[in-house]
């Protein structure tokens, strides 16, 4: 080796790995073998066993790869290695009074596996109790409830003293609903005696059988209707069906023996032609007061009149109404 070139045995150019390249296969660089050192013929063999090399001045660690000396127990040492209590640090359970280091065994595992833990089945097992009896309690409830509602439909046999006997509301109501009134027809008026007659010619008679009242445009001539059933005294309507041959007509109205205050209207309503009593049918109205029970009406071709109608029907109607 010459002072130029120091060659690759310097450990600084020992490059284990020289073998792989160019430069260091030049040199005479060789894989690694059993049990030499790298490549390089010459090389620094820096193999050793662990703990053997030793780096400056010994710590308190002691020699790479053996444990450090350590305190006698008790004592703690001037200078700790690595590892090794600080001089400074006491740890809680050393100070008087300190924290305790004793633990709390876990339920099942402190005393052998022998604890035991929450008795989640006392609990689970009143929960199913409690919800059962509330379960039961509503049952009974509605059972008592719908016995309750039975009860309260069933009727009293006998009014209390809170209760009334007097109609209830239905039947106020019923009572309300107007009455069936009498009515009548052609056959069943009783005729006057001058000319007066019954006949069916003329089409549009509503009367049984089509008949219908002639010959009241004679003076004098008069129908009369006796009826019953007058629920009570007051105003009713009395309809008058009729019909004229295209000619407004007027006849006197008696109610009970005594003269109505106007004329009965027999006006040409249906504008039928002159001489066609068969379109002229139609209806006229009065609104006299009758009695609770018997009344009687006459219609007459009194002085003034224009009696030349043919008479239908007769109806009453209770109050003032037009239909």
């Amino acid at each position: 080796m010459t002072p130029g070139n120091n060659g690759a045995s310097t450990p600084e150019e020992d490059d284990p790995f020289g073998y792989l390249y160019a430069d260091g296969q030049a040199n005479g660089a060789t894989p690694p073998s059993g049990g030499g050192g790298y490549g390089y013929p010459g090389s620094v063999n820096r193999v050793r066993a662990v703990g053997e090399r030793k780096y400056g001045q010994q710590t308190a660690q002691g020699t790479y790869g053996q444990q450090a000396p350590t305190a006698p127990y008790g004592q703690v040492p001037q200078q700790g290695g690595y590892g090794q209590p600080n001089a400074h640090y006491g740890a809680p359970e050393t100070v008087p009074g300190g924290a305790q280091t004793a633990r709390t065994p876990m339920p099942g595992h402190g005393d052998g596996g022998r604890g035991r833990g929450p008795n989640t089945k006392g609990l689970l097992i009143g929960a199913i109790a409690v919800v059962a009896a509330v379960v039961i309690g509503i049952s009974i409830a509605m059972l008592g409830g719908g016995d309750d509602d039975k009860g309260g439909n069933q009727a009293d046999p006998t009014p209390s003293t809170a209760q009334s006997a007097s109609p209830t509301d239905a039947e106020t109501k019923g009572s309300d609903k107007p009455a069936e009134l009498p009515k009548t027809d052609a056959k069943a008026l009783n005729l006057g005696s001058t000319g007066v007659t019954t006949a069916s010619d003329v089409e549009g008679a509503q009367s049984d059988g089509g008949v219908y009242v002639a010959g009241l445009n004679n003076p004098g001539a008069s129908v009369t209707w006796t009826f019953n059933g007058i629920p009570e005294d007051g105003t009713y309507t009395v309809f008058a069906r009729y019909s004229v041959p295209g000619q407004d007509a007027s006849m006197t109205l008696t109610v009970n023996g005594k003269p109505f205050g106007s004329k009965l209207s027999m006006e040409n309503y249906a504008h039928a032609a002159e001489g066609d009593f068969a379109k002229g049918w139609t209806t006229t109205y009065a609104w006299p007061t009758l009695n609770k029970g018997t009344n009687t009406i006459t219609l007459s071709c009194g002085d003034g009149d224009s009696c030349n109608v043919l008479l239908d029907q007769l109806s009453l109607k209770k109050g003032q109404v037009k239909r």
